[in-house]
């Protein structure tokens, strides 16, 4: 069975409380509730209107670390909310890493909404992406698995879909990855990117509409295409054309082909490493339909 990476430290609601009691006190009456246990991080909901984020592994760490730098500049160029950090938490005796006390951003993960259920997003999910791919400061990292040029990726593709039970179609998706690498590479400067775009990571409110993007871990700078993927992970062919559109000339025809061979990148991680985790296996099981969707 593949599963998410094992966690260096399973944080407890005990330790959560005690870092928050030693560093905010004016916060420790609040109640504390957990909410994820992703890949990277464990998050927990503080009150009403914050949340807390913390490290479940040691390569995790340094993304708490780029969140806390980047994400006010992304907050102040977004049209929707961004957990926004209000307190760089600092390692303690029981917690030897960094950590966050962020902005909770209210709405309902698009990932336990029906695919066709998450269209009303598209144009408000495209104006956010416009906003943020904006050419990066200097020190600003470049993710070595995400931003780069596809051909970087190409033997960990090759090797998820080496397992034909898993893939039963293999060979059009190996067509799809020869001709997405084939693509121009991104010439333009590296951009700012969330680096992490999937339903799971995108809020959604009563209408469907995007009401928030969270989890920007893997913020970093590169080719923007790699959050252009989302229109494969996230909508079915009408609303990923609606998405599409919206950037009209912006994006090349180019980079929509780098981005549909990035989506095939993060659909094969999510499908061959979650067997532990229903909702970023379904996310997996979607995008590869619509990367053969077209």
């Amino acid at each position: 069975m593949a599963q998410m990476p094992p966690a260096t430290i399973e944080v407890s609601d005990a330790v959560v409380h005690a870092l928050i009691r030693d560093q905010r006190p004016d916060l420790a009456a609040r109640s504390l509730v957990r909410v994820a246990n992703g890949w990277d991080n464990a998050t927990f909901r503080l009150g009403s209107d914050l949340a807390v984020r913390l490290p479940r592994r040691a390569e995790a760490v340094p993304l708490i670390l780029h969140e806390q730098q980047h994400l006010p500049g992304i907050a102040s160029r977004s049209p929707v909310p961004v957990p926004v950090p209000v307190h760089a938490g600092q390692p303690a005796s029981d917690f030897p890493w960094p950590w966050s006390i962020v902005r909770w951003i209210p709405g309902a993960p698009a990932v336990d909404a029906r695919p066709a259920d998450r269209g009303p997003a598209a144009e408000g999910l495209a104006a956010f992406l416009a906003s943020i791919h904006v050419p990066a400061d200097a020190g600003v990292p470049v993710n070595p698995v995400r931003g780069v040029p596809l051909v970087d990726r190409d033997a960990a593709v090759r090797e998820r879909l080496g397992d034909r039970e898993r893939y039963p179609q293999t060979a059009k998706l190996g067509a799809l990855w020869v001709e997405a690498c084939a693509a121009d590479v991104w010439a333009g400067p590296a951009m700012m990117l969330h680096g992490d775009l999937h339903p799971a990571n995108i809020l959604l409110g009563a209408d469907g509409s995007l009401a928030g993007v969270i989890d920007f871990g893997d913020v970093g700078a590169g080719d923007p295409a790699v959050d252009l993927a989302v229109g494969w992970l996230m909508f079915d062919a009408g609303a990923r054309q609606r998405f599409i559109g919206a950037f009209g000339a912006s994006v090349d025809g180019d980079t929509w082909t780098r981005a549909r061979g990035w989506a095939l990148v993060l659909s094969t991680a999510m499908l061959s490493n979650s067997d532990d985790n229903p909702r970023m296996f379904s996310v997996g099981e979607f995008g590869i339909r619509q990367v053969l969707a077209g």
